[in-house]
Order: structure tokens, then C-alpha cells, then sequence
């Protein structure tokens, strides 16, 4: 399944949405510290968010070490861009772990340093608060909520 994760992650540099979430599955479960847990529609509309968001910005993404098998596989990929609500430059790395189900991604878990990420996207305020639970929690909602925002206006799903 080595091919899914290159079709995902060449979308992803692409920016094309449709294409990753086509190497989801219908069940899909994701998880990363930003999000949490997703599954299903809710996991490829965070991708589509994501990548709508991006489509002005300078966005880059890489990918290596692609590894898997007709049941797991990883992936290593770094991710630059300027963070929208404080014009920050970040550079988050990530580690991503994939399940597969009837050929396409039924698990997908992205793990980073959410402290570093928190530095670097909110500056001093990361540095004090990014290593914190009550940091993660609150960032969890506040990432839910705009994707709920959006599949409001986008997906009505």
C-alpha cells in the first residue's frame, strides 16, 4: 500500500484535497494532536478545510521514508507555511502511521511535538501554554469548530 501513501502525500504537495481523501477510506479514522480524533467524513473534510485554507498562502509540503504493506505502513513529511491568525512561519515535522482496509487508509495518525508546533505558531504564548493539556484541549476545540464551521458552509455533512 506504499502507492496509496505516494498518491496521498503527492496530492497533498498539490494541495488537491479530492485526491487524498480518495485514498481514504469510508470509515476513516484519523488523529493528530491538533485535531484529536476524527472518522469518516469528518476526517476527509478537515483535509479539504486544510487545503482550501492554503491555496493563497506559500505552502510547501515533503515527504519521505514511505514505507507499507497490504496492512501498515508510514511515512515521515514536514509541512511549511505561515500560521493565518499570527502570520507566523512554521515548520512542523511528522511522523504518520497508516492501517488499510480494501486497499485504501481506514487509520491514519500524524504525531508531532505540539509544544514545538505551539513555539512556533504563537510564539512566546506557545512557549508557555504549547506543552500543556489544557493547551491541546482547547486547540482541539477551537480546530473542531472551525471544521464544523466549514461543513456548515461547504458540506452540510
Amino acid at each position: 500500500m506504499k502507492e496509496v501513501i505516494e498518491k496521498f502525500y503527492t496530492a497533498f504537495a498539490f494541495l488537491d484535497a479530492e485526491t487524498m481523501v480518495s485514498c481514504y477510506h469510508t470509515e476513516v479514522e484519523f488523529e493528530d494532536p491538533a485535531f484529536g480524533k476524527l472518522k469518516g467524513e469528518h476526517a476527509k473534510n478537515m483535509w479539504r478545510m486544510l487545503m482550501a485554507s492554503q491555496k493563497k498562502e506559500t505552502f510547501r509540503v515533503a515527504f519521505s521514508n514511505i514505507i507499507g504493506d497490504e496492512n501498515m505502513g508510514s511515512a515521515h513529511w514536514e509541512a511549511f507555511y505561515t500560521f493565518s491568525k499570527t502570520g507566523r512561519k512554521v515548520h512542523n515535522i511528522i511522523d504518520a502511521k497508516f492501517s488499510f482496509q480494501d486497499g485504501l487508509i481506514i487509520r491514519h495518525t500524524d504525531h508531532f511535538n505540539l509544544h514545538t508546533w505551539a513555539k512556533q505558531a504563537l510564539g512566546f504564548k506557545g512557549l508557555l501554554l504549547g506543552g500543556t493539556a489544557f493547551f491541546k484541549t482547547k486547540l482541539n476545540a477551537q480546530t473542531n469548530h472551525l471544521l464544523q464551521k466549514y461543513e456548515a458552509q461547504n458540506h452540510e455533512k
